[in-house]
């Protein structure tokens, strides 16, 4: 198994032994029993959260619960460590740890590892695109990469040539990036330098390119659908080899390969292109494919241990939840319009927020609408949930707080900070860091801040 642990080990070694030691005092069945609730308690990770929902990917890699290392965090569905205190109150002159000024244009989220932040960023004027690396503590830049020094590709006027997270393994940095008509996906190690390049496919642009790396035991695992027949495929983490590709329909669409453990068993999924795919991470084997989304997704799958649920935009508004047993059983659709910012799953409810700015819950068993309410503006960033409470920002800054409480809409707090924010914030070690853009008349200016109590 390879290890994240970068730092701030965990105690439970010793809360084992301690249990272990208590178990010479045993003198009743039921002191057996309470021993052992309080064993299962003292070992299991706080920060992920213990429930079906989340069941442990089998994918080589132990995370230390302060780092954050691929796209949605250490259980690839938005669900941050509940073990950490994150200022729930910031300004331009409130709780702000560090500003770090970020060159060019991007609007992919930061990676953390360790005593390093990764993050890509794209020179507009020349088409060059970047991979960052800063200190975590101070914000100091420590490196910057060219990846492609021209041919950066970018469309739409919400998209960037920089708009995927790297993903990291505690030894590289992955990160795709769409150059002069290909998706390639690229190894730095720690330091910057690059390993190995390869090209997953052909790739012609229709609104913009966000899908970011997914990292499963040997492999790093690669999506490229769009209209000249894209590709999801599985790389050797050290070499680069391509070990397994599998061929998508001709049609444009933007999610991120998402592992999970659902059904049962590891299961990449992908959905869009009018479908709902499964396949093996190993081996990009199909375990199943049903008809049960919209064409053109952007969301992340998330996963209540038994389905999968799509959220797509184009031709139609859509959301769906499919047994991933194999079965191909379409539980419940709606129309809801939630095509950027991707889902919450917690205890059987789905949170989420339109991208008109609504914020909804539904039963995640029959898609029943629970509440909704409107929260303002327009969203493409993702919710985060930390705890109880979710992180919700729009795309002009305002960051809404407010309970995963299927029973009601409770706010509990609402904070401005810059003008233009499409990344998603990342949630660890009890700090927000947030990418947002400062304009000033023409003048556009990126900063990757640090929020802290």
């Amino acid at each position: 198994m390879c290890k994240l642990k970068s730092r701030h080990a965990s105690s439970a070694v010793e809360r084992l032994w301690s249990f272990c030691g208590r178990l010479i005092a045993i003198k009743s069945k039921t002191q057996f029993v309470q021993l052992g609730i309080f064993a299962f308690c003292a070992i299991a990770p706080i920060g992920v959260a213990q429930s079906d929902e989340t069941t442990k990917v089998n994918d080589g890699f132990q995370v230390a619960e302060t780092d954050w290392p691929w796209w949605r965090g250490p259980s690839r569905n938005g669900i941050a460590s509940a073990n950490q205190t994150p200022p729930t109150s910031w300004g331009i002159e409130n709780n702000i740890a560090w500003k770090a000024p970020i060159p060019g244009r991007g609007h992919g989220s930061p990676t953390l590892f360790g005593e390093r932040i990764f993050l890509q960023t794209a020179d507009e004027s020349t088409g060059a695109q970047l991979v960052l690396c800063l200190e975590r503590s101070t914000g100091k830049q420590l490196w910057e990469t060219v990846v492609h020094s021209s041919g950066g590709m970018r469309k739409n006027s919400k998209s960037t040539a920089a708009s995927s997270a790297p993903a990291c393994d505690g030894q590289r940095v992955f990160v795709n990036f769409p150059n002069s008509g290909a998706l390639l996906t690229t190894a730095l190690d720690l330091d910057g330098k690059q390993l190995w390049q390869t090209k997953i496919c052909d790739y012609i642009e229709h609104q913009g390119y966000g899908s970011s790396p997914a990292l499963y035991q040997s492999l790093v695992l690669v999506s490229a659908d769009n209209k000249a027949g894209g590709a999801i495929a599985g790389l050797d983490r050290k070499t680069g080899q391509i070990i397994w590709s599998r061929d998508r329909p001709k049609q444009p669409n933007y999610p991120s390969p998402i592992v999970l453990n659902v059904a049962g068993k590891d299961q990449l999924i992908m959905t869009g292109c009018d479908l709902v795919s499964s396949f093996e991470p190993l081996t990009g084997k199909t375990n199943w494919e049903v008809p049960g989304a919209t064409t053109e997704c952007v969301t992340s799958t998330v996963t209540d241990g038994k389905r999968v649920f799509t959220s797509g935009g184009y031709p139609k508004n859509h959301m769906s939840a499919i047994l991933a047993d194999g079965s191909g059983k379409l539980e419940w659709e709606n129309e809801s319009r939630v095509y950027v910012p991707s889902l919450l799953v917690r205890d059987g409810y789905l949170y989420g927020v339109l991208d008109a700015g609504i914020a909804v819950c539904w039963s995640a068993e029959t898609g029943k609408e629970q509440w909704k309410a409107r929260l303002g503006g327009t969203f493409s960033s993702s919710p985060v949930l930390v705890g109880d409470t979710i992180f919700a920002t729009n795309e002009s800054g305002e960051t809404f707080l407010y309970r995963a409480d299927p029973k009601s809409h409770v706010e509990l707090g609402k904070n401005k900070l810059g003008d233009e924010v499409l990344s998603t914030m990342v949630v660890c070690g009890s700090r927000i860091y947030y990418r947002a853009a400062v304009t000033s008349g023409p003048e556009r200016k990126e900063f990757l801040y640090c929020l802290s109590k």
